[in-house]
């Protein structure tokens, strides 16, 4: 699940928990009625302020993703799975869609654009950090 969050992204901290949570959710990776850690274990884990792991758990529980039952901790919602799913795949479609709209307007081909998606894919890295030079070397290309 979630191992670090990059403090120089400029996708805020809170922002950044969330999305990682989401998209453990939406890979099945954290299931339906899963546990999650505490808030104070979360925010040691990361090296955040506990405040910050508060608030990205609050705004996915308002987003009926995550509950909280006292005592207890902190869940993954009843059909969360299902929803992180769409909304995820939904996001990065308008995302990918956004970017292939930029390329062709700035010239770049089918081919060079194929290059760096099949570059970038299956790297495993945080999604906020910043890009591999493997990946931005493609740039230079003619």
């Amino acid at each position: 699940m979630l191992e670090t969050i990059d403090l120089r992204s400029r996708v805020a901290v809170y922002q950044q928990i969330e999305n990682h949570l989401q998209f453990a959710i939406a890979s099945g990776e954290l299931k339906d009625g899963e546990r999650l850690p505490s808030v104070r274990v979360m925010s040691e884990k990361l090296d955040v302020n506990p405040n910050t792991v508060a608030k990205a758990y609050r705004d996915l529980e308002v987003m009926g993703l995550l509950f909280t039952r006292r005592g207890l901790g902190v869940f993954v919602g009843d059909g969360a799975s299902a929803k992180c799913k769409v909304d995820c795949t939904t996001k990065i479609i308008s995302r990918f869609h956004e970017v292939v709209a930029e390329a062709e307007a700035a010239g770049m081909n089918k081919q060079k654009l194929t290059k760096t998606l099949n570059a970038s894919f299956g790297l495993n890295v945080n999604p906020y950090s910043e890009t591999p030079k493997s990946v931005l070397a493609i740039a230079k290309e003619k």
